[in-house]
């Protein structure tokens, strides 16, 4: 039987590294494609076929994963929002007329995260490559229903989950972000175009109280191929550096990258982490 063969197309950070072994474990061979000053170093070296395309080569990315013969492909890892919007990002990296097309066709007039990743993975599969949920393969590091931590959260988070989940969904549902920062009872900060990282750093300094909590959760009718919020190790020594005591994370829909380094992490500086799902009858409703 020939093996099965998988794309991924990869940015920043380490959740492309974790796909791609969770990838090799379940038997496929891998064929990556790295976007050009995004992707991890690590990476090439856990993939059977790697190549280096850039950012707005579209056409590139779909001649290489064809070229390897990839019907099923993973978008993952961060292209950073600031640079997507800096105005000199196309003499960095000239879009290919593949790409040109696509953002006259489809995304001139509506230029949102959701819009262009649908219209990406539309010209995908009009190219014969789909795009498939980018957590199949990386299910052990997905958020658990219930307290992840030995501590749970005290009363006072308790409160602010309940008082901010309602606030977190109406941002969500908006596509501002999918962050916000909450202390006793008020939303102190909200995650945008800076990312979670930048947000927790301003919450640290608006608030000098400390115990404060993180709240993180995508739309409930989020689109798991793209932009699945995360939390890794680095999100958790930013929060003990800023104060914050809690995070409150979707249950099965928020990815903890490196989740038993996360538990640790969080363990040894005292924050709680907590799953809430969807069907729970305590899960705090708008």
């Amino acid at each position: 039987m020939e093996d099965r063969v998988l794309g991924l197309i990869a940015g920043q950070g380490r959740l492309p590294t974790l796909v791609a072994q969770g990838m090799k474990a379940s038997g496929a061979r891998v064929c990556g494609v790295g976007l050009r000053e995004h992707y991890d170093p690590a990476l090439p070296a856990l993939c059977d076929h790697f190549q280096v395309v850039g950012v707005y080569r579209l056409g590139r990315w779909i001649r290489a994963l064809r070229n390897y013969g990839v019907t099923e492909a993973v978008l993952v890892g961060r292209v950073a929002k600031a640079r997507m919007h800096d105005p000199m990002r196309l003499f960095r990296d000239l879009p290919d007329w593949r790409a040109l097309k696509l953002w006259y066709r489809r995304m001139r007039n509506d230029r949102r995260n959701a819009a262009v990743l649908m219209a990406l993975a539309e010209e995908l599969r009009e190219s014969g490559i789909t795009l498939i949920d980018s957590t199949t393969h990386i299910t052990d590091h997905l958020a658990d229903h219930g307290p992840m931590t030995p501590a749970a959260p005290t009363p006072q988070q308790q409160a602010d989950i309940a008082r901010g989940w309602p606030a977190l969904k109406r941002v969500v549902e908006l596509d501002i972000g999918q962050s916000i920062a909450v202390c006793q009872g008020e939303v102190i900060a909200v995650e945008s175009l800076e990312g979670t990282d930048a947000m927790i750093e301003r919450a640290g300094r608006l608030n000098g109280r400390g115990g404060w909590t993180l709240l993180k959760a995508p739309s409930d009718d989020h689109d798991m191929r793209f932009d699945v919020p995360a939390i890794g190790p680095v999100t958790i020594e930013r929060l003990a550096g800023a104060g914050a005591g809690c995070v409150a994370v979707r249950a099965g829909e928020v990815i903890m990258i490196d989740k038993p380094q996360v538990i640790e992490a969080a363990t040894q500086a005292g924050i709680a982490i907590v799953g809430i799902s969807r069907t729970d009858p305590r899960t705090p409703q708008a």
